[in-house]
């Protein structure tokens, strides 16, 4: 039997607040345990919350972003659980009454370009966090985390295999950093997923049994665990058995999905709204504002990039993935307006190869966008080979704080285009190698190109390698 794969993801996102989502405590990262939960956050009789104003702010900016409707009134409503780092008992969340309802994502897979549907995204605190690993049987409970700020972002089961849900989750990652709601920051836990995964039979409608994977904080992590909860299940369905609705821990050190708890439902939360906190009327001006202050989105840009610029879907896809990486590009190509893929061949290329290999962000890269630029210049107008211009480029990554022209001045690399200087060069290396030329003659096309190596090598790279072409075979074939 042939089966499809069916994939909603659930992604808690911790909005980038400075405190804490009903209370003034801080949410900064790595403070010893437990130094900053107020009595808010410990939940002690008599506390009430107090709505953060922004992160109502972000969750509309998401909103928005994602062509959604931004519910008003929206309603906070206690979900009721026990577990040792909930010192309330229950968690705020939202229900019924979301802040943010419907939107879609558009994702770039290899056979084109498709739509996920979001169900909604939910304002709620996070919990605190319960310690093993200092602990000789006992567990250590950390609340510094205990109402932070999270944005709990759901999708339509619309996922069809674990490379669409990778791809989706870093579309998403790659869109929150960029409207600034969050740092997205995986090890620290600013952005973890939940897959829920089930299989069905091809062709039919109704869905399979669906087990969820929770606090998947890598996205590596998140395709092996959806690759191997699809085993199991196929494996437990054609063995004739049936799948538990269920939730499950992914280990990566077994490469395995293990049972954690059987699946709850709303109604095994009993969720009411919550009597401390009143629905949240949103007006149309402060939406209006927060859209004027919308940056260009991704999809905006990366539409641009391909219908003004010229560029593929690939390169726009590359330098819309990241708005750090996308705004220096923006920037190198304002100095080179007409020269789009020049620009974007060498900020995918030697810019993004050197920040991976030094493990860097751009806003840490060395040569700046008007260096970068500066260099690409000389690129446009002849005066640098690529192969030059990268010998350049290592100058300017190790933070000499010269320009371009001032290493290329110095070091005596401008491109040889004179013609007669190159023609002097051809010529001795004709006489050099007469069997080169005896086997171009005879049709042996690679001596073409190994004459055309000896002349760059004479020139030591500075030829003009299009001028060498054009030259050399003028002389071979008319003398």
């Amino acid at each position: 039997m042939q089966w499809e794969i069916v994939i909603g993801l659930e992604v808690h996102t911790q909005l980038s607040t400075q405190s804490k989502i009903f209370s003034g405590a801080s949410i900064a990262y790595g403070a010893p345990p437990n130094t900053q939960a107020c009595a808010v956050d410990l939940a002690l009789p008599g506390v009430l919350p107090v709505l953060n104003r922004s992160a109502v702010e972000l969750a509309i900016r998401f909103g928005l972003a994602i062509n959604a409707r931004i519910n008003s009134p929206s309603i906070f409503a206690r979900k009721n659980y026990f577990y040792p780092d909930l010192p309330k008992g229950y968690q705020i969340s939202q229900l019924d009454y979301p802040i943010v309802e419907g939107g879609h994502v558009k994702v770039l897979l290899a056979d084109g370009e498709k739509t996920i549907r979001l169900t909604r995204a939910h304002l709620e605190e996070d919990a605190g966090k319960s310690l093993h690993e200092d602990f000789h049987g006992m567990t250590g409970i950390d609340l510094n985390r205990a109402g932070t700020p999270l944005l709990e972002i759901v999708s339509e089961p619309d996922m069809r295999s674990s490379a669409e849900a990778v791809v989706y989750a870093k579309s998403l990652h790659s869109l929150v950093r960029w409207i600034g709601i969050c740092d997205g920051n995986m090890q620290e836990g600013s952005f973890r997923c939940d897959a829920n995964v089930s299989v069905r039979p091809k062709g039919t409608e109704k869905l399979g049994t669906r087990c969820e994977i929770k606090n998947l904080n890598s996205f590596r992590f998140l395709e092996k665990a959806i690759d191997y909860e699809v085993a199991r299940q196929i494996d437990i369905l054609e063995d004739g058995g049936r799948i538990i609705q269920e939730t499950r821990l992914y280990d990566s050190t077994k490469d395995e999905t293990r049972s954690m708890r059987s699946k709850e439902e709303a109604h095994d939360y009993r969720y009411f709204p919550d009597p401390d906190l009143l629905p949240v009327i949103i007006p149309d001006e402060w939406i209006n504002r927060i859209r004027q202050e919308l940056p260009e989105l991704p999809e905006a840009r990366h539409n641009r990039y391909c219908q003004e610029l010229g560029l593929s879907d690939y390169d726009a896809a590359v330098l819309t993935g990241n708005r750090e990486i996308s705004n220096y590009f923006e920037q190198v190509l304002a100095a080179l307006p007409d020269q789009s893929k020049l620009c974007a061949n060498w900020v995918m290329g030697e810019v993004s190869k050197r920040l991976n290999q030094e493990s860097i962000e751009i806003s840490e890269c060395p040569v700046g966008s008007q260096q970068l630029a500066g260099l690409l210049m000389r690129v446009a107008d002849g005066t640098l080979s690529g192969k030059i211009a990268r010998t350049v480029f290592d100058d300017l990554w190790e933070g000499s704080g010269n320009s371009a022209d001032e290493i290329i001045a110095a070091k005596g690399l401008s491109q040889i285009s004179d013609n007669t200087l190159i023609e002097k060069m051809i010529d001795d290396v004709l006489v050099a190698h007469p069997q080169l030329v005896t086997d171009f003659r005879a049709g042996k096309e690679k001596a073409f190109n190994a004459l055309v190596g000896q002349i760059m090598k004479l020139s030591k790279g500075q030829a003009n390698p299009v001028q060498v072409n054009v030259v050399l075979r003028n002389k071979l074939e008319n003398q």
